[in-house]
């Protein structure tokens, strides 16, 4: 069953040098249970596609195009009231920075318990109690420190508070952004495998952001790579990571250090990500990739296949059908 379904969404900023697009033609599905795990590297556009699901842009960005379709309702269309409804209640979100999500001087009980009472009206206080009780319990927050403040927590402590306060609503999304960010590697292990286990448990769809491609194999069913605001290459786990297409998605995957040192597989030539603003007529990646050639320059890119679930936006990737 198809939860949400993102067609051709483009969104741009309004700067004084002018109109930058951060996000250009995207487009992918989400089924209920299953999660979709959204890497590139930082500007990429990843955070922006988050945003704009929940109609949470800043003033200065707007949606240029597209249809974002959540059980076949499209949230472009919905007022600002109906949209209110749908955040927290249907679409919950994981923020990057826990403390920044979290009122300083609310107890993180009662920030919970306003989101509930918000969106489930017909649930008595009792009701409520209990519901919270579970949510502590499902995160490991010890039942005694339901009451802290915010600055009574540790930062992995206020990012399982998040964690709870996305699921208060029984979601049926729930948009996770950077959600590990900041934290050490132990803790950041302990919050992928309570995300992943309450995803499975309660068969949320997931939308998981980050820069991290590891982190992202971690959690997700399917990726999307990004680079400069498009969708450059998307599959199953399993097909993006042992059979990469995209030269920017090896780039990616040969980025970790090895244990014994192994040399990358690709190497990032000279050249930046391109301005926005004024995007180049052919391949985005074309000033950094080690297989581009003089055509990639003015040729846009196209989708090529490496099975029916597995394909990539490039002119110079060979198709590898499965």
């Amino acid at each position: 069953m198809t939860l949400l379904a993102v067609e051709n969404l483009s969104v741009g900023y309004r700067t004084r040098q002018g109109l930058l697009k951060a996000v250009d033609g995207v487009s992918f599905r989400l089924d209920r249970g299953k999660s979709l795990g959204f890497v590139g590297e930082s500007g990429c556009g990843k955070t922006t596609i988050g945003m704009a699901l929940l109609r949470l842009l800043p003033a200065n960005a707007e949606v240029l195009g597209g249809r974002m379709l959540f059980r076949d309702r499209d949230l472009m269309q919905l007022s600002a009231a109906e949209m209110r409804q749908v955040r927290w209640k249907d679409i919950a979100t994981i923020f990057q920075a826990a403390m920044n999500a979290l009122n300083p001087v609310v107890r993180v009980y009662d920030q919970i318990r306003e989101a509930i009472e918000t969106h489930l009206i017909n649930l008595t206080p009792a009701d409520t109690a209990a519901r919270i009780e579970k949510l502590f319990a499902m995160v490991g927050i010890p039942r005694k420190r339901m009451h802290d403040f915010p600055h009574q927590y540790s930062g992995g402590m206020k990012q399982r508070a998040v964690i709870a306060m996305a699921l208060a609503c029984h979601p049926a999304v729930i948009i996770a952004d950077e959600p590990t960010t900041a934290l050490d590697v132990i803790v950041q292990d302990q919050i992928l495998k309570e995300i992943k286990t309450i995803q499975d448990e309660f068969h949320i769809g997931l939308i998981f952001i980050s820069h991290d491609i590891g982190v992202v194999a971690a959690v997700c069913h399917d990726i999307a790579v990004m680079y400069a605001g498009q969708i450059v290459e998307t599959g199953k786990r399993e097909e993006v990571f042992e059979r990469p297409l995209h030269p920017y998605t090896r780039l990616l995957l040969s980025s970790h250090l090895s244990i014994d040192h192994t040399p990358p597989a690709v190497n990032l030539d000279s050249g930046a990500t391109p301005n926005l603003m004024h995007p180049p007529p052919g391949c985005r990646f074309y000033s950094r990739c080690p297989l581009a050639e003089s055509a990639c320059a003015d040729n846009a890119p196209v989708w090529i296949e490496g099975s029916r679930t597995h394909r990539a936006l490039c002119n110079k990737s060979r198709s590898r059908r499965t």
